[in-house]
């Protein structure tokens, strides 16, 4: 396999993430969870970013799909509710949701990381 083919496996699995995390933030808004306005801004987020991944063919937009990843993450981690979310304290669906959304910002953070790196390496 080629630096190029692993490339566009990696910005794929980076879109992929974004928008596992995505669905994520839905199913936590589907089952209940309050946010501070009507629509999630982090679904908006995500799914642009993934957007922005997939469509912009420049070794920065890699960058930014490990950085929405690592965004979800701090905010999960600083969240008060995260880690009881996680846990199922508010819920099954909510648990649920929660644990997509970190699954997702993990991969995206994993392979957006890979990416940016291999992209900067084949320009040098």
């Amino acid at each position: 396999m080629t630096t190029k083919t692993k490339r566009l496996d990696l910005r794929a699995l980076t879109t992929a993430g974004l928008l596992v995390a995505a669905l994520g933030i839905a199913v936590l808004w589907a089952a209940g969870v309050d946010f501070p306005v009507a629509v999630p801004p982090g679904i908006v987020i995500l799914v642009v970013g993934a957007l922005v991944v997939a469509l912009v063919r420049t070794r920065w937009t890699l960058a930014v799909g490990a950085f929405l990843g690592a965004f979800i993450l701090v905010g999960f981690w600083i969240s008060p509710d995260g880690r009881d979310n996680l846990t199922g304290d508010h819920g099954a669906a909510v648990g649920s949701g929660q644990a997509i959304e970190v699954v997702g910002a993990l991969v995206a953070l994993v392979a957006g990381s890979m990416a940016t790196r291999a992209a900067y390496r084949a320009a040098t």
